[in-house]
Protein backbone atom coordinates (compact mmCIF):
# COMPACT_ATOMS: atom_id res chain seq x y z
CA UNK A 1 0.00 0.00 0.00
CA UNK A 2 2.68 2.67 0.37
CA UNK A 3 4.25 1.59 -2.48
CA UNK A 4 0.81 2.38 -4.56
CA UNK A 5 0.75 5.43 -2.65
CA UNK A 6 4.62 7.49 -3.30
CA UNK A 7 3.71 6.05 -7.10
CA UNK A 8 0.61 8.20 -6.36
CA UNK A 9 2.42 10.99 -4.85
CA UNK A 10 5.21 11.10 -7.53
CA UNK A 11 2.40 11.23 -10.57
CA UNK A 12 0.42 14.04 -8.57
CA UNK A 13 3.96 15.88 -8.46
CA UNK A 14 4.20 15.69 -12.50
CA UNK A 15 0.88 16.38 -13.28
CA UNK A 16 1.37 19.59 -11.42
CA UNK A 17 5.04 20.34 -12.84
CA UNK A 18 3.66 19.67 -16.45
CA UNK A 19 0.77 21.82 -15.84
CA UNK A 20 2.37 24.64 -14.61
CA UNK A 21 4.56 24.65 -17.49
CA UNK A 22 2.62 24.09 -20.75
CA UNK A 23 0.64 27.13 -19.12
CA UNK A 24 4.30 29.29 -19.45
CA UNK A 25 5.32 31.29 -22.59
CA UNK A 26 8.54 31.90 -24.09
CA UNK A 27 9.83 35.36 -23.42
CA UNK A 28 10.52 37.08 -27.18
CA UNK A 29 13.33 39.19 -28.18
CA UNK A 30 14.29 41.74 -31.06
CA UNK A 31 17.69 41.71 -31.93
CA UNK A 32 18.82 45.17 -33.74
CA UNK A 33 22.01 45.71 -35.49
CA UNK A 34 23.00 49.28 -35.96
CA UNK A 35 26.48 51.26 -36.77
CA UNK A 36 27.67 47.18 -36.36
CA UNK A 37 26.63 47.03 -32.74
CA UNK A 38 23.85 44.72 -31.66
CA UNK A 39 21.61 45.30 -29.08
CA UNK A 40 18.55 42.97 -27.67
CA UNK A 41 15.34 44.11 -26.73
CA UNK A 42 12.76 42.51 -24.85
CA UNK A 43 9.54 42.51 -26.38
CA UNK A 44 7.15 41.10 -24.11
CA UNK A 45 8.95 42.93 -20.86
CA UNK A 46 6.70 42.98 -17.57
CA UNK A 47 5.05 46.41 -17.21
CA UNK A 48 5.96 47.12 -13.36
CA UNK A 49 2.75 49.36 -12.83
CA UNK A 50 -0.67 48.97 -14.81
CA UNK A 51 -1.02 51.14 -17.66
CA UNK A 52 -3.96 53.18 -19.10
CA UNK A 53 -5.87 51.18 -21.88
CA UNK A 54 -3.81 52.69 -25.12
CA UNK A 55 -0.67 54.24 -23.68
CA UNK A 56 2.88 53.35 -25.39
CA UNK A 57 3.52 51.49 -22.08
CA UNK A 58 1.02 49.29 -22.93
CA UNK A 59 1.61 48.73 -26.15
CA UNK A 60 5.08 47.67 -25.83
CA UNK A 61 4.34 45.34 -23.21
CA UNK A 62 2.36 43.61 -26.13
CA UNK A 63 4.52 43.50 -28.98
CA UNK A 64 5.14 39.71 -31.22
CA UNK A 65 8.01 39.03 -33.37
CA UNK A 66 5.96 40.71 -36.26
CA UNK A 67 6.51 44.64 -34.50
CA UNK A 68 10.30 43.38 -34.39
CA UNK A 69 11.02 45.65 -37.96
CA UNK A 70 13.43 48.14 -39.09
CA UNK A 71 11.48 51.37 -37.84
CA UNK A 72 10.95 49.62 -34.53
CA UNK A 73 14.30 49.67 -33.74
CA UNK A 74 14.99 53.28 -35.03
CA UNK A 75 12.21 53.89 -32.60
CA UNK A 76 15.41 53.34 -30.39
CA UNK A 77 18.16 56.24 -29.18
CA UNK A 78 21.19 53.27 -29.81
CA UNK A 79 19.73 53.39 -33.61
CA UNK A 80 19.16 56.97 -33.64
CA UNK A 81 20.45 59.21 -37.41
CA UNK A 82 21.33 55.26 -39.10
CA UNK A 83 19.87 54.54 -42.68
CA UNK A 84 17.16 52.27 -42.26
CA UNK A 85 19.00 50.26 -45.22
CA UNK A 86 21.50 50.01 -42.75
CA UNK A 87 19.48 48.67 -40.13
CA UNK A 88 19.12 44.84 -39.29
CA UNK A 89 16.76 43.04 -37.16
CA UNK A 90 16.07 39.39 -35.93
CA UNK A 91 13.32 37.70 -33.68
CA UNK A 92 14.33 35.52 -31.47
CA UNK A 93 12.42 33.20 -28.75
CA UNK A 94 14.41 32.43 -25.58
CA UNK A 95 13.52 28.74 -23.42
CA UNK A 96 10.41 28.61 -22.41
CA UNK A 97 9.12 26.79 -18.95
CA UNK A 98 8.31 23.60 -20.81
CA UNK A 99 11.44 22.87 -22.27
CA UNK A 100 13.61 23.52 -19.36
CA UNK A 101 11.27 21.06 -17.97
CA UNK A 102 12.07 18.37 -20.53
CA UNK A 103 15.36 18.73 -20.69
CA UNK A 104 15.75 18.59 -16.68
CA UNK A 105 13.77 15.33 -16.91
CA UNK A 106 15.57 14.22 -19.67
CA UNK A 107 18.61 14.99 -17.50
CA UNK A 108 17.40 13.09 -14.13
CA UNK A 109 16.42 10.36 -16.28
CA UNK A 110 19.02 9.89 -17.61
CA UNK A 111 21.17 9.79 -14.60
CA UNK A 112 18.86 7.74 -12.91
CA UNK A 113 18.94 4.77 -15.51
CA UNK A 114 23.07 5.72 -15.53
CA UNK A 115 23.03 4.93 -11.71
CA UNK A 116 20.80 1.57 -11.89
CA UNK A 117 23.08 0.09 -14.20
CA UNK A 118 26.53 1.11 -12.71
CA UNK A 119 24.72 -0.35 -9.39
CA UNK A 120 23.02 -3.45 -10.85
CA UNK A 121 25.63 -5.83 -10.27
CA UNK A 122 26.02 -5.04 -7.27
CA UNK A 123 22.40 -5.57 -6.16
CA UNK A 124 22.12 -8.62 -8.58
CA UNK A 125 25.19 -10.36 -6.00
CA UNK A 126 23.45 -9.23 -3.10
CA UNK A 127 19.92 -10.62 -3.81
CA UNK A 128 21.68 -13.93 -4.93
CA UNK A 129 23.21 -14.44 -1.74
CA UNK A 130 20.71 -13.82 0.02
CA UNK A 131 18.35 -16.36 -1.59
CA UNK A 132 21.35 -18.76 -0.64
CA UNK A 133 20.54 -17.90 2.78
CA UNK A 134 16.96 -18.48 2.76
CA UNK A 135 17.52 -21.54 1.20
CA UNK A 136 19.67 -23.13 3.56
CA UNK A 137 18.34 -25.57 6.43
CA UNK A 138 20.36 -27.58 8.27
CA UNK A 139 19.94 -31.12 8.28
CA UNK A 140 18.84 -31.72 12.21
CA UNK A 141 21.49 -34.72 12.63
CA UNK A 142 24.29 -33.33 11.65
CA UNK A 143 23.60 -29.34 13.07
CA UNK A 144 25.15 -31.05 16.51
CA UNK A 145 28.58 -31.96 14.85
Amino acid sequence: MKRQTSWLLVLVAFATLLSSTLAASPTSFCKCTCFGNSTIVALDSPVSQKPSPGSPVDRAAKKTCSDCNRQFCLSYPFCKNEKEENVFTTCFQRDSAKDQAVVFIFIIATVGLLSYAAVRPWIEQWAERSRQRRSYIPVSGQADQ
